[in-house]
């Protein structure tokens, strides 16, 4: 059975819900920590679901809507979309996808299209290369990439996606100018961390990061950005478990972070028939994500993708859960800027809590 992120990760392109239950999240076995080091207590909370109440104090300042907008450069690049479907380019191929968002027609000619290097097809079960097809050559799993100067490994997953989401580079930045001008030590988390572009921009930039997901095979490929990044002399827990008790257990335990970044799903099913539903569950999340932030904290920053709502909804929710703590809420929409005709193509919503 695929983790609660493989789940979400094939439902990216269909922006029909995806959906949040306390002990329905991502699963997996018991974290590991960097190779040979115990992973610590696994105390299990006893209690039953989180109890929010409304805070007292100021709602923090709000910023909306905000477009974060991510245009064609070298590593990556948009190159056109439409009928349902998009064109990238990524390092060295171009790359053919499902993208239920673009509703238009494609302005570049089929010819240009036809140039693809892989396409991916849906067309077969769901492990093993057969989703991809190769018109040129057939390509291995992996091929090198870049993002501002870090390397990683872009993947043919059998499930859609190619190991990363550029749209994300907006929030990548604005994080590591925020750890860069702390001038003091910073810790990072990243819950749902996926394959761990952000963990290694946080790192680069100078912070301790925590990287957690539920599944032992993004991790592995998390650890192998690492190295080929060579940043392996960067403090970054590389952590196997469910995002979610895993930041309960951190609120027991004391742990603080000054930045916490969580990409949720909207909809998950876990081992034992667990649901979770985004909209049922997701304040509990957020309200967890305050607890766990130190005295002097920077940022928390939330990212909803394939959800049927308006960005104000989880705007709401955050300048909710963070009265009183003054800061700015920042709402909107993370968009990538296609090179053909310059339309914007819409890939998530998104609410960030920013202190400074």
């Amino acid at each position: 059975m695929k983790s609660f992120r493989d789940q979400r990760r094939d439902n990216r392109s269909h922006r029909p819900a995806e959906g949040g239950n306390a002990k329905a999240r991502q699963h997996g076995p018991k974290p590991a920590e960097r190779p040979g080091q115990p992973a610590g207590p696994r105390e299990e909370a006893k209690s039953g679901p989180r109890v929010i109440a409304r805070r007292d104090g100021a709602l923090p300042a709000e910023k909306l809507p905000l477009i974060l907008e991510v245009a064609p450069n070298d590593d990556y690049a948009l190159l056109d979309s439409g009928a349902g479907r998009k064109l990238e380019q990524y390092g060295p191929y171009r790359i053919v996808r499902p993208e239920g968002q673009a509703i238009w027609q494609p302005a570049w000619p089929a010819k240009e299209w036809e140039r693809a290097d892989a396409v991916f097809t849906g067309d077969t079960d769901e492990e093993g290369m057969g989703r991809w097809r190769f018109p040129k050559a057939p390509l291995g799993e992996t091929w090198p990439m870049k993002h501002d100067g870090i390397d990683y490994l872009g993947r043919f997953t059998s499930f859609r996606h190619v190991g990363v989401f550029p749209e994300q580079a907006s929030h990548w930045d604005h994080m590591a100018g925020l750890i860069e001008r702390a001038k003091r030590p910073v810790k990072v988390l990243n819950l749902f961390g996926y394959t761990g572009l952000a963990s290694l921009v946080a790192a680069r930039a100078g912070a301790e990061v925590t990287h957690v997901d539920a599944s032992k095979k993004a991790i592995g490929w998390a650890r192998e950005n690492q190295e080929i990044a060579r940043l392996s002399d960067k403090p970054i827990r590389w952590i196997v478990d469910d995002a979610v008790k895993f930041a309960e257990r951190e609120e027991r335990r004391g742990s603080r972070y000054d930045i916490v970044l969580f990409d949720p799903p909207a909809y998950g099913r876990g081992p034992k028939g667990e649901v979770w539903q985004l909209f049922e569950d997701l304040p509990a999340l957020a309200d967890l994500c305050r607890a766990i932030l130190t005295p002097k904290p920077l940022a928390v920053v939330l990212t909803a993708y394939s959800i049927r709502a308006s960005f104000f909804a989880i705007h709401a929710l955050m300048r909710d859960t963070f009265a009183g703590m003054g800061g700015t809420v920042e709402s909107g929409e993370l968009v990538i800027r296609e090179k053909s005709a310059g339309r914007a193509l819409s890939t998530s919503l998104f609410s960030r809590w920013v202190h400074a």
